[in-house]
């Protein structure tokens, strides 16, 4: 007989420590130091790709300032001289970051809220959110259908298994891009329909709700740091630092069972 696989259960703060280094969920990942450096240079010379969706004005003009963050948290390594090869994050800081994010969900989960789920990277998060969104709506959340027809950067903004998704050509898309959900949250007011309470997102999904002011947490790579450097000014509620495609999708599993069971999701 077929049917859902059985849910994994939940492992120990250890045991999860240990599987994101054997994963390089965290510890040493796949990301290359000069790539991490590259676009922290590139964000802070202003270009907007790397702004994902936030506005960060001239605050961040001074590469070393956006490096001492990222370290302080992602836990790329703090020093400028390190130009080529290994960087790192550090898997207590991924850790305090599924806390911080369960705490947040945990509220929404009481508070019955309203909560949007999105990724521009579904080949390796869609399932994250998928499963935060089935775990969200078992506990009486609402979770927010987008409008229909919406379209942004030549393509199409989808909902596919509870998650906000860009699709172009039959192909659900990689994108840092903030034009879809901005395409939602537009597309909601027009309908006259209520902001979400809370947005679960990543790259420039989360970085434009956010900016707008909405409730905003989300999952963020080493080579990304325009999120962090949200949550470090308070636009961004949660930024989690992690390798946001690892070479098996089924690698987050235990990473989730940890973050609903912290949540209190896991019975729901």
């Amino acid at each position: 007989m077929g049917g859902m696989p059985k849910p994994i259960e939940p492992p120990s703060r250890a045991e999860l420590l240990d599987h994101l280094l054997r994963t390089r969920i965290a510890g040493q990942v796949a990301t290359p130091r000069e790539n991490n450096l590259s676009h922290y240079r590139k964000l802070a010379n202003g270009d907007r790709h790397y702004w994902l969706g936030l506005e960060l004005g001239d605050r961040w003009a001074d590469e070393q300032d956006v490096l001492a963050v990222m370290a302080e948290r992602c836990g790329v390594s703090d020093d400028p001289a390190h130009r080529h090869g290994q960087d790192t994050i550090d898997p207590e800081l991924t850790l305090a970051g599924l806390d911080r994010l369960a705490a947040r969900l945990r509220k929404a989960a009481l508070d019955r809220q309203s909560v949007l789920l999105a990724t521009g990277h579904p080949g390796g998060l869609l399932d994250v959110h998928r499963a935060t969104a089935q775990a969200l709506r078992a506990a009486g959340c609402e979770i927010v259908v987008i409008p229909a027809g919406l379209t942004a950067d030549e393509g199409s903004v989808w909902q596919f298994a509870d998650v906000a998704v860009l699709e172009r050509g039959a192909t659900l898309w990689h994108t840092h891009s903030p034009a879809p959900m901005a395409a939602i949250l537009n597309g909601l007011a027009a309908e006259g329909r209520p902001q979400p309470d809370l947005v679960v997102a990543d790259h420039g999904w989360a970085g434009c709700a956010a900016q707008r002011g909405l409730d905003a947490v989300g999952y963020a790579d080493c080579n990304d740091p325009a999120l962090f450097l949200g949550e470090a000014e308070g636009t961004l509620q949660v930024a989690v630092p992690l390798d946001d495609h690892v070479r098996d999708p089924r690698f987050y599993d235990p990473m989730v069972a940890y973050l609903l069971a912290a949540a209190g999701l896991a019975e729901a």
